[in-house]
């Protein structure tokens, strides 16, 4: 298992993390397998999206917001006033597991791996990697 660790600067962000997880693919050699991909944070999420387009997204983070909206009468709010946060990651989920053939993550043409920021900017996001092979 390798670790990716990152630092957020955005409230909610969209960090494209697939380079780093195909270069921890490389290392590890494997030519056929699946690769696992998880992060230990409850206001985090892991997706598999266009990032070609950064309007693109903008829009995903916009959409979230309209769906969870941050308010001030969340239950959770009353803790450490980040529930949107939960509820978002919720939602997405913590995890995506990615097809390794000849070497190569089976992403499509527009498809790029992403960590989601939800109650940001935060210091050591870590992200989980893990290579198994066929």
């Amino acid at each position: 298992m390798e670790e990716i660790i990152l630092n957020t600067t955005k409230h909610n962000e969209i960090i494209n993390i697939t380079d780093k997880i195909q270069k921890i693919v490389d290392k590890s050699k494997v030519k056929d397998g699946i690769c696992s991909v998880f992060t230990p944070h409850a206001t985090g999420a892991i997706i598999i999206n266009e990032n070609y387009d950064p309007g693109l997204c903008k829009d995903i983070i916009k959409a979230l917001g309209v769906i969870v909206p941050e308010r001030s009468d969340w239950e959770h709010d009353r803790i450490d006033n980040n529930a949107a946060a939960h509820i978002k990651a919720a939602i997405l989920g913590p995890s995506e597991t990615i097809q390794i053939r000849n070497g190569r993550l089976q992403l499509g043409q527009w498809q790029d791996i992403s960590f989601i920021e939800f109650d940001g900017p935060r210091a050591g996001r870590r992200i989980l990697v893990e290579i198994i092979e066929k």
